[in-house]
This record gives structure tokens, sequence and C-alpha cells, in this order.
């Protein structure tokens, strides 16, 4: 397959990014972040995507996101959001012109060995940008809903975060020092992949979407084996 071409798996997490043209600012006040997350709600439901963990940045965004059988929805879900945010800011600003890159990026995610590792990413990119000191201060990211502090209706669950503990309680004490445990490693191997649109997995990840799609995976990138929670 051609470097770096983007693969999209159904049934499947996926880290998606998705930047502000010429990496410029596409969230300048509260109401832009709102307006984005009341698009994302509308359209995951239609489409019937699930979303696991997200964070807007102020020049680009993250979401881990899964499609069901049809792949195709996730583009639809991008290309919409970004078409309505740039009308919205455009009208506004007496603008022209488009505020994001025209190609999102998309990682496929190992689901047991990688999701939750993955939405500690999303969550800690404001950390990582150092823009606040703790993922909590940062309230446009799905952190505050995992530990209780923000509640997200629409925000989808999944097994391997259900299963940190028996109770509410657990589960969000056990996430809140997952979160807050960065690893360097990890990090750099989760940003490559999706830079690249890669897959976050190990190469037994990797040899069944080669099997699944009946194509090649060139330049792949093998993650470490995950760690225990």
């Amino acid at each position: 397959m051609p470097r770096n071409a983007r693969i999209l798996l159904p049934n499947t997490p996926h880290h998606i990014v998705q930047r502000g043209h010429n990496r410029q600012v596409v969230f300048t006040k509260p109401g832009d972040f709102q307006y984005y997350l009341r698009n994302l709600v509308e359209w995951k439901q239609e489409l019937g995507i699930k979303i696991y963990s997200f964070c807007l940045m102020t020049n680009h965004i993250h979401l881990v996101a899964e499609p069901d059988e049809d792949t195709t929805s996730l583009s639809k879900l991008l290309k919409r959001l970004a078409g309505k945010q740039t009308r919205f800011v455009n009208k506004r600003e007496s603008r022209t012109g488009t505020l994001w890159e025209g190609r999102f990026k998309a990682s496929p995610i190992e689901r047991d060995a990688y999701l939750l590792q993955c939405c500690r990413y999303v969550e800690r990119n404001p950390v990582t940008a150092k823009m606040v000191a703790k993922p909590a201060e940062y309230p446009w990211s799905s952190y505050r809903h995992r530990i209780g502090e923000h509640q997200l209706s629409w925000l989808d669950d999944f097994v391997l975060y259900e299963s940190l503990g028996n109770n509410k309680s657990k589960r969000i004490e056990r996430y809140r020092r997952f979160v807050e445990c960065d690893h360097d490693s990890e990090h750099a191997f989760i940003q490559r992949a999706v830079q690249k649109n890669q897959l976050t997995g190990s190469s037994m990840f990797i040899n069944k979407v080669e099997l699944f799609t009946g194509i090649r995976i060139e330049h792949r990138d093998q993650g470490r084996p995950a760690e225990k929670k």
C-alpha cells in the first residue's frame, strides 16, 4: 500500500487527529468548542459511531472513535464537523476559506492492548502541550467525565474502562492514577502511529489486519507489550 495511506477498519476503535489549516487556531472562544461538541454529539449518534475519548485543542482535535460495519461513517463525521465549524467561524468573522487540513489522520487501535493507553494520550494532550498542569484542569476533553467531575451522557463506555474496578469509585481512582502516570515511550509510539496513519498495536494485530484487508502494511512499527493496569 502507498506510504502513509489511511486504513479504516469496521468495529475497531481509531485514534483520529485533524488539524487546522497550516496549523492555524480553529477554536478561539468557549462557544467554538461548545459548537463543535454539539455537532459531534448529533452526528455520532446519526452515523452510529462510538466516542470513547476526545480532546479539543486550540488548533487540532483528537478523537478515539469506533465505527460500525460502515467505515465511511468516520470520513462523513469529520467532513461534516469540519464544514459546519468552518461556516460557523467564517460567518462570525466575515471571512472565507477553510479552517482545516483536507485529510484527517487515523490509526486503528488494538483494543485490548492500546485502547486505554490511547485515551490517556488524548486526555493528557493539554498537559503535554504545557497548557495545564493536570488533565482535570482542561475543560475540553473527556477526562473530567471519566473521573466523575462532569457528566457527558453521550460519551460511550468500553469494557476496558469498566474492568478497572467493580464499582464507579474504584474505576475513577484507578483511571485517575493511570492517566496521571505518563509513559514517554508509549507517547512516542502512539504519536508516530497516528501521524503516519499506521496501526497502534502489536505485530500480531498488524498481521491480523493484513489478513483481513489483503493489504501488505509497509513501514510498520511494532508496539511494546501492554502494561498491566
